[in-house]
């Protein structure tokens, strides 16, 4: 993809993010309404090639500077930039998403989003974040300055960050025979923590499986889905408080038998912490509660 077109995915973004929805909690007020009815006028003249018809969202004067520092000013330039683009990249499509709009003065509002560009010819989108300045003129919403920056992949970190201490390995604090192993670490954007765990006989794996920890954003709380090397499975819903880490959890055995249990994870100092499952049952009736594990962290050499 051009310079052209990576230039185009911060200027368009700035009206034509008003044109995606709010939070469903978030209530339009008139002029609100009315920046993204603008966004939508602005992404169909983007659909149609319209240079002319685009240019016309922004301010005489309206400027853009890219992630390289490159200014683009006033309504002219920006014309001549979605000229260029449409000639060398005919049937670029844009999508976008708003993370924010806010009204400093009641003509003056301020935008943050993410934008992607994506070129007809089907090669690499171009992503951005950017924020935006929007001044009321003559009864419009006109775009008057955009800010173009390097675009981060979305993370849950912030919803999992309590769980932060535990990232490393750690070992059953036993001195010989079976132990537990247990090791943490960030997946991809640290939305996902991933644990692998292993009892061990003298040290020799005997049963073992992988855990996946993430952000359940439509219940707002952390979950967690386990898989075991015998065939078993289950999901867990976590809930932290201070030191303790509770979790709920429905296991099914390759069995077919189900376990219900509650884990109760205490951290002890930043090395050490403690595991015990809970209130157990299996197909409905009661297990006695596992022993206290004391877990201690691998110390890297």
């Amino acid at each position: 993809m051009n310079s052209f077109l990576k230039c185009l995915a911060a200027l368009l973004v700035a009206l034509a993010g008003a044109a995606a929805p709010l939070p469903a909690q978030a209530k339009d007020g008139p002029e609100e309404a009315a920046i993204r009815k603008s966004g939508e006028a602005f992404v169909e003249a983007f659909n149609k090639g319209d240079a002319a018809a685009l240019a016309a969202f922004y301010t005489a004067d309206a400027d853009y500077i890219d992630q390289a520092g490159k200014v683009v000013k006033g309504k002219a330039a920006i014309e001549k930039t979605y000229q260029q683009l449409f000639a060398d990249q005919k049937g670029a499509k844009l999508t976008i998403g708003v993370t924010s709009i806010r009204f400093v003065k009641p003509d003056l509002a301020l935008l943050d989003g993410v934008t992607e560009v994506v070129s007809a010819d089907g090669g690499p989108p171009t992503n951005a974040r950017y924020s935006s300045v929007h001044v009321l003129q003559d009864g419009k919403w006109l775009i008057a300055s955009v800010r173009e920056m390097v675009a981060h992949p979305p993370s849950n970190h912030e919803h999992l960050e309590s769980l932060e201490f535990l990232v490393g390995d750690w070992e059953e604090d036993v001195e010989k025979g079976s132990s537990a192993k247990i090791s943490y670490s960030w997946a991809e954007n640290q939305n996902f923590l991933v644990s692998t765990f292993a009892m061990t006989l003298n040290n020799v794996p005997v049963t073992g499986g992988t855990q996946w920890i993430g952000w359940d954003a439509k219940a707002k709380t952390i979950r967690s889905w386990a898989f075991d090397s015998g065939g078993g499975f289950g999901e867990g819903t976590w809930s932290v408080a201070d030191k303790v880490i509770t979790i709920s959890n429905a296991i099914t055995t390759r069995d077919g038998v189900k376990i219900a249990a509650t884990n109760v994870v205490t951290k002890v100092d930043a090395d050490h912490f403690t595991w015990q499952s809970t209130k157990r049952t299996a197909d409905g009736k009661m297990i006695p509660d596992t022993d206290v594990v004391k877990m201690k962290r691998v110390k890297t050499k």
